[in-house]
């Protein structure tokens, strides 16, 4: 909290960090200057220096304070490198190298870093606050100006307990089921320091500055004569690197495992530099097209893991639908992220703290069916037409259960100031606007209104740096961009990422996302990541030694837990009639209930892929009915 002409006030910083407990079980602390101004406050998940690491941390003058959320890679090497300089280190912790280095570096510093975080700094020789998100998102950050105090958080809701009014925000609730993630939240008056930007706040200003992006190469740049062989050499060393990196804890690591390639190669890779076998923790459902607990056994046998399974069935799915969603603080289309919650539950129960998760590979190696879309359609110059409309028409039957998720279906709300700006739409934007289109018409009509003929996609293009980003890339590389600064920092790192996990004191690492391992990734030609029909090309080269047949041979199965709508008798279907039915619905500023009812009374007469279709749209108002519930959220 950072009051530049008043006092931070002592009890709210207390209330809030409290609101961090599932963040920071093992103690909490907070800091406010001499001068009253500045507080500090941070709720600790001890997994590095377990018993001299709590936080906030001084430098050696104690004119620099700092307070961390997630981990540094390879810090012990920058902490001999900083003694070697002449610094006093006060811990053993990774989180004080960031202390140091900014002492150093400034904002330079952010350079020298290697992980998942999110950090605050007060600077009191500059009198400026200092606060930075990792690369990708993966750690969340916060912040809302509110009575002249800047506050700044891990969550929505120690924003809230500081005395930020909870209160919808019309204006970003359209973008969000568009999947055009603003950085601004679905919360009036609150805001996210971007992925890859650090804020600096002083008595006169906040401004966000960006200090590293994706850059793909231009379709004219000269590229190195490698063979698929050198491209998956160099994929398999550095990605083994990130893994190794992230064994090194204080308390016991283990890891997510499912039958994807993802999963698969990093338990693979994990397995060779350990000297016990690690534990794999595995969902699995009780409908087959959506289990693939029999093929992660396999792996986990491979690669002499523990396989430790986590059954789930819909009922679990209706039991904390609520909460979870009030952990993500954000709408969710399916309730795989409620499946997260539960199997982050089982982990934290089993005594883990840390995990390694194979989120974000699909994200930079191109792995979801829409990117092959993307391919067949726009990156495919030379091939017979027919047979690339072959390959569509395969593409759709192999993906049913992502029609609609992950792969267009029905109308869509204009996507023509995308296809004006970049020549092309990405698929995954005609899904979000198809699923948009359905959503918009279930809008009250005064909130319909409201909204016209709003295009989130121009808000989101004009927010971006196409000249330098975007222009002369290759069109799968630009759907990659788009993604990634989007869904994956908006959705993925957070319904099925750091708040499922934090919610039970959980920390993921994500090898995949280590900055090292996604420039390289970057830099390769499109044919690597997706070569014909066969998704993740040269991460199923590179994992190869490590993982089973299966498992290479293996084509995408999104995680997805099965519709609500499908099974009328299923008590998460019933929530959803109830609930969609109800008194929480019409507190809601945006929805007309009787739309929502018609619709719903309609389910019986849709076949399974049309309510496969809905599902994800119901889901939507099913998750912004918890939050109602959960945060009464003012209108």
């Amino acid at each position: 909290m950072f009051s530049p002409r008043g006092a931070v006030s002592p009890a709210n910083l207390k209330q809030a960090t409290r609101r961090l407990v599932q963040r920071g079980p093992d103690g909490q602390k907070q800091w406010i200057a001499p001068h009253g101004r500045v507080g500090l406050g941070h709720a600790r998940l001890s997994i590095i220096d377990l018993h001299t690491g709590d936080q906030p941390i001084a430098n050696e003058d104690e004119r620099l304070h700092i307070v961390v959320n997630g981990e540094f890679y390879d810090h012990e090497r920058i902490q001999r490198e900083l003694v070697q300089r002449g610094h006093a280190l006060r811990t053993r912790s990774d989180s004080e190298i960031a202390l140091h280095l900014y002492e150093e570096l400034g904002a330079g510093c952010l350079h020298q870093l290697r992980g998942e975080f999110a950090f605050a700094i007060w600077d009191e020789a500059n009198q400026t606050l200092f606060a930075a998100r990792d690369r990708f998102g993966i750690k969340p950050l916060f912040y809302a100006m509110h009575d002249g105090t800047l506050h700044v958080a891990s969550e929505v809701k120690a924003l809230f307990a500081a005395g930020v009014p909870a209160c919808w925000s019309r204006q970003t609730i359209f973008g969000s089921m568009a999947g055009a993630h603003p950085t601004e939240t679905l919360f009036e008056g609150i805001s996210q320091v971007p992925p890859g930007h650090y804020l600096v706040a002083t008595a006169g200003y906040v401004q966000l500055h960006r200090y590293w992006d994706f850059n793909y190469p231009t379709v004219d740049a000269s590229m190195p004569a490698c063979s698929d062989a050198e491209y998956a050499e160099r994929l398999h060393d550095v990605l083994d690197e990130a893994v190794r990196l992230r064994l090194r804890a204080d308390v016991p690591v283990g890891c997510y495992l499912s039958g994807g390639l993802d999963s698969c190669a990093v338990i693979g890779f994990a397995a060779r530099h350990l000297a016990h076998p690690i534990r794999a923790f595995t969902l699995t459902f009780d409908r087959a097209e959506y289990d693939e607990g029999p093929i992660a056994k396999e792996m986990a046998a491979h690669c002499g893991a523990e396989f430790f399974p986590v059954p789930i069935r819909q009922s679990d799915l209706a039991d904390h639908f609520f909460d979870a969603t009030a952990y993500a603080e954000a709408l969710c289309f399916n309730a795989h992220g409620v499946a997260k919650y539960v199997l982050s539950d089982a982990v934290r129960k089993a005594g883990y703290k840390v995990v390694l998760t194979g989120e974000g590979s699909d994200e930079i190696f191109g792995g979801y069916p829409h990117f092959r879309r993307d391919m067949l359609l726009y990156d495919s110059a030379g091939q017979d037409p027919a047979h690339v409309q072959e390959m569509l028409a395969e593409l759709g039957r192999m993906n049913l259960v992502s029609r609609g998720l992950l792969m267009p279906d029905g109308e869509g709300i204009s996507t023509a100031s995308v296809t004006r700006r970049l020549g092309f739409t990405p698929s995954w934007m005609e899904t979000f606007a198809s699923s948009a289109f359905k959503v918009r018409g279930l809008f009250s009509d005064d909130y319909a209104i409201r909204i016209g003929e709003r295009d989130p996609f121009k808000a989101l293009l004009d927010s971006l740096d196409i000249p330098q980003q975007l222009s002369g890339r290759a069109p799968v590389h630009q759907s990659l961009y788009l993604w990634g600064k989007t869904v994956l920092p908006g959705y993925i790192l957070t319904t099925l990422g750091d708040r499922m996990e934090m919610a039970h004191s959980i920390e993921g690492r994500l090898p995949f996302l280590d900055h090292h391992v996604v420039e390289l990734i970057c830099s390769m030609p499109v044919r690597q990541k997706i070569r014909g029909m066969t998704e993740k090309f040269v991460l199923r080269e590179a994992a190869k030694d490590v993982i089973t047949d299966t498992v290479y041979r293996r084509q995408k199965h999104p995680f997805l837990s099965p519709p609500a709508t499908l099974n009328r008798d299923d008590r998460l279907h019933q929530i959803m009639q109830d609930t969609l039915r109800g008194s929480i619905m019409d507190s809601l500023p945006f929805f007309d209930r009787r739309k929502i009812v018609a619709l719903l009374d309609r389910l019986p007469t849709l076949d399974d892929g049309a309510r496969t279709v809905i599902d994800q749209v119901l889901m939507l108002m099913l998750s912004a009915c918890a939050l109602q519930d959960r945060y009464k959220l003012a209108s």
